[in-house]
């Protein structure tokens, strides 16, 4: 069994197919498919499933996709130290990222970090929290965003802590009020994160423990379309207050929601025990002082 065909089973996994998995390799469909046979032939029967739409793993297929993938990243582990030897001149860091607040929170971070490390390759992977949760459990990641609660899985690096603010329309029965309780919220049509998103657990928590049901109005992944969509009236939503803050001015009114167990505390995860890679240490040491800095200037401005 050559590496080489577990490198290719993971990237037909993470592509969604044969074709899409030969143009990010390079290659062509039929030595992907190749690639597969002899993978299947060395472990002595099927792994993948064909389907009209892509691929689906078997029982056996999903067993050696998840030893796949961690050795992969162990393999990129090493190099990263080799690397680290050699003053982390070069490597590569799997990052996943989620979409909502990303752009806020974590593009000065990359910008610094490809400063201080030009030769640190950085694979970044765009998804829903519960999606990187399941990557870098995976080993297909080094490092996810996800928010709190963390799954005692993960060894957790938190980033921030911020409370959401409800979107109302304007003109709103609660849109001049300072605060609101959630409870309050009920009644109203809301606008939910698409599935994937921790968010939605969130609430979904928060909703079970007051014994409150919402209507579902609609589902985004983006802030900009959910703050359309409460202007257009079709609902109401919440998000973090940082994300909001990077949107003004908006053609909603917000109100900030004072509930303890309603709050955006994302940060960054890995596995438990796992050794980290030279770069991923560094990223995590680069957020930890940025995060300080931020910290302090808010304390001068007091």
């Amino acid at each position: 069994m050559e590496l080489r065909g577990l490198e290719v089973l993971v990237e037909v996994m993470r592509q969604g197919g044969f074709s899409a998995a030969a143009r990010a390799l390079g290659t062509t469909q039929p030595t992907i498919s190749k690639a597969i046979h002899q993978l299947e032939h060395d472990c002595g029967g099927p792994l993948l499933e064909r389907l009209n739409r892509g691929v689906r793993l078997t029982g056996a297929g999903e067993a050696v996709h998840r030893r796949a993938a961690a050795m992969i990243t162990e393999r990129e582990h090493l190099r990263a130290e080799l690397a680290d030897l050699r003053g982390l001149q070069r490597g590569r860091l799997k990052l996943g990222l989620p979409s909502l607040g990303s752009s806020t929170l974590f593009a000065p971070l990359f910008a610094a970090f490809r400063k201080r490390h030009p030769g640190i390759e950085i694979e970044l992977h765009e998804q829903g929290s519960k999606r990187l949760e399941e990557a870098v459990h995976a080993g297909e990641i080094e490092l996810g965003v996800t928010l709190q609660p963390v799954p005692p899985e993960f060894e957790w690096q938190a980033v921030c802590d911020e409370p959401l603010l409800a979107l109302l329309p304007a003109g709103h029965a609660l849109s001049r009020r300072r605060s609101l309780k959630f409870a309050e919220l009920a009644r109203e049509p809301f606008i939910l994160f698409e599935r994937g998103f921790a968010l939605n657990a969130i609430i979904a928590t928060a909703c079970r423990r007051r014994r409150i049901e919402l209507t579902e109005a609609a589902r985004s992944g983006h802030a900009d379309f959910i703050i359309a969509l409460v202007a257009a009236g079709l609902g109401v939503a919440l998000l973090p207050r940082l994300v909001v803050a990077a949107r003004a001015p908006l053609s909603v009114r917000t109100v900030p929601v004072d509930e303890t167990d309603l709050r955006w505390q994302p940060g960054f995860i890995w596995r438990r025990g796992a050794v980290l890679s030279p770069a991923a240490s560094r990223w995590l040491a680069l957020v930890a002082a940025e995060q300080a800095a931020t910290h302090a200037r808010l304390d001068a401005a007091k």
